[in-house]
């Protein structure tokens, strides 16, 4: 009995401890669960913040990365933009993948350390300009647009989650400023913003790649010259050109000074950014006496022994006409050019009158803006009223401004057998050529009388210095006083010379224009287009020829084979 009594205490015993360990297990299931529990219940309540309250707080600008992305999701693809290459497939601009550090500021978590580390790899931000962006408020900040692949690695080594790279096409020039206004660039949206990259910046963001008529050797050439001849003489600006006078294509243009297209000053330096070549309307001189000389030929048929009396200024109202180069005589046609007499050129100015000469000019292209591919074009400033006095005057190039490109291919269009010439910068190569309507400017005779008169020039002349042996060069000097204060001063001058050869069959024309030259002691002083200029042109000649591969003419044949010779027109002072 007492054993039973045993059994049954040693039963409920057990079954009470058998009930304490299951109430045990009970209670830590319960407790586990709540602890799940509420972390579920974080976890949903911080979803639901990022979800619902802070995604409708972030503003859905570009600026952000959640639009950024939707964009990229729904935007077409970015198109590349297209190469531009010279006439010889040399590439002049291009487009290549570059990677671009952006900061998502709220995934920042040591902005003051990711901001030190930053200012090391890329020297050019600032410690404080970083800093900001990332304690920005946004959720998205523009850091450093042109990452190289070995500033990428070292960001990635900084370990900031808030740290990204995007892919973006960035516009790189090989050539550096060598034909900086002629190509103008873009901005870093991908926008031409002057030159060839604007007028046609619909065309290159299509992806249809341009060729330019430029030659980059003969560029080269050029441009070294026109600074030689700028550092020479001292000037604080230069221009030059080269065209082929067949067909008014650009082989070369030069602007100084000029500017890096991956850096262009802008508003910083707006002397760098002047393109002289088209936006710049200048009183040229006596080039000028190229085309009154032509317009003289054509409209009135006078034979070379025609003569003008500059032995005496030409007084017309207040203006009184002087030559620079005073010959104090009667002298015949090749006579006032080759000596480059104001008063001759006057005369001839009035024999052919105020009408037909302005005519000429227009037809010329001479009087109004540009019709040119780089939208970067001066409007010419003409005579308003333009009466007698200016008839005289422009004709040596005094009282009009106009551009040296237009100088060039005016000059082109009498040269080159008398048809008129546009100047153009792109080639054609997707359509077949179609034939343009030639139309004669001057008779093949005036354009005849017109190489003959260039070639005294330089045989004879005010441009000896301008002589190449061999290639039979001919031109035109030209020095003009500037206009400063709206007064014309003396110590101011533009010096040019526009080059021509081969004379016999003329191909390429050169200009090169020198802003306020000073006169060195190697030229006694003189600061002329004859000494600053045309060396500078014959230097290029030279350059074209060898470059070219054009040969020297024969020096057994006959000087002036393309016409009667003009010494018989020229005789010496005694003789006189």
């Amino acid at each position: 009995m007492i054993f039973s009594q045993r059994i049954r205490r040693n039963a409920v015993k057990l079954e009470g401890e058998r009930s304490s360990a299951l109430d045990l297990v009970r209670g830590r299931l319960v407790l586990m669960s709540g602890f799940f529990i509420i972390v579920y219940m974080v976890f949903a309540v911080r979803a639901f913040d990022l979800a619902v309250i802070q995604g409708r707080t972030i503003p859905h600008d570009t600026g952000q990365i959640t639009q950024n992305l939707q964009d990229e999701k729904s935007a077409a693809p970015i198109i590349r933009r297209a190469d531009i290459t010279d006439r010889n497939g040399t590439l002049l601009a291009t487009t290549l993948k570059t990677s671009a550090l952006f900061a998502d500021p709220y995934l920042i978590a040591d902005a003051d350390g990711a901001a030190k580390q930053l200012v090391q790899i890329f020297p050019n931000l600032k410690y404080g300009d970083v800093l900001q962006k990332l304690q920005s408020s946004k959720r998205f900040e523009w850091i450093e647009r042109n990452v190289s692949p070995d500033q990428q690695f070292e960001v990635l080594q900084i370990g900031e989650p808030g740290l990204d790279f995007k892919e973006k096409y960035k516009r790189f020039y090989p050539q550096g400023p060598l034909a900086a206004h002629m190509l103008g660039y873009s901005n870093v949206d991908a926008q031409g913003l002057a030159g060839v990259e604007r007028g046609f910046n619909k065309h290159l963001s299509e992806g249809r790649d341009l060729k330019l008529t430029l030659d980059v050797r003969l560029q080269h050439a050029l441009r070294r010259e026109v600074l030689a001849a700028m550092e020479e003489f001292e000037a604080p600006a230069a221009a030059g050109a080269i065209m082929d006078v067949t067909n008014g294509e650009i082989l070369a243009g030069v602007s100084l000074p000029d500017f890096n297209p991956h850096h262009p000053p802008g508003k910083k330096n707006k002397e760098a950014m002047f393109n002289r070549l088209t936006l710049g309307a200048y009183e040229l001189g006596s080039v000028f006496k190229i085309f009154s000389t032509a317009a003289f030929f054509e409209t009135r048929d006078l034979p070379m022994s025609t003569t003008f009396d500059a032995s005496e200024p030409i007084k017309i109202g207040r203006f009184t006409i002087n030559d620079y180069h005073a010959e104090d005589r009667i002298l015949t046609v090749p006579e006032v050019f080759m000596y480059s007499s104001n008063i001759g050129a006057a005369l001839m100015g009035q024999a052919v009158g105020t009408e037909n000469l302005r005519g000429f000019y227009k037809d010329l292209g001479l009087l109004d803006p540009l019709d040119f591919e780089v939208r970067e074009v001066a409007r010419p400033l003409v005579p308003n009223p333009w009466g007698e006095a200016s008839t005289l005057t422009a004709s040596y190039g005094h009282g009009l401004s106009t551009t040296p490109l237009q100088l060039i291919t005016g000059v082109s269009s009498i040269v080159n057998g008398g048809y008129l010439v546009k100047p153009s910068l792109v080639m054609n190569e997707e359509t077949e050529e179609i034939e343009a309507e030639e139309i004669r400017i001057v008779s093949a005779k005036t354009a005849q009388r017109m190489r003959q008169l260039l070639r005294l020039v330089v045989t004879d002349g005010t441009a000896s210095k301008a002589e190449v042996k061999g290639l039979r060069v001919g031109g035109k000097t030209g020095t003009a006083e500037k206009i400063v204060d709206g007064k014309y001063d003396n110590k101011k001058k533009l010096s040019s010379f526009v080059g021509v050869f081969p004379m016999d069959a003329p191909r390429y024309a050169v200009f090169i224009m020198v802003d306020e030259p000073k006169g060195q002691k190697h030229t006694w002083n003189y600061a002329t287009g004859g000494w600053v200029a045309a060396p500078a042109v014959a230097r290029v000649i030279a350059s074209m020829a060898s470059i070219l591969g054009i040969p020297p003419a024969h020096e057994n044949a006959p000087e002036n084979h393309f016409g009667e010779s003009l010494k018989q027109f020229v005789s010496a002072k005694e003789e006189r």
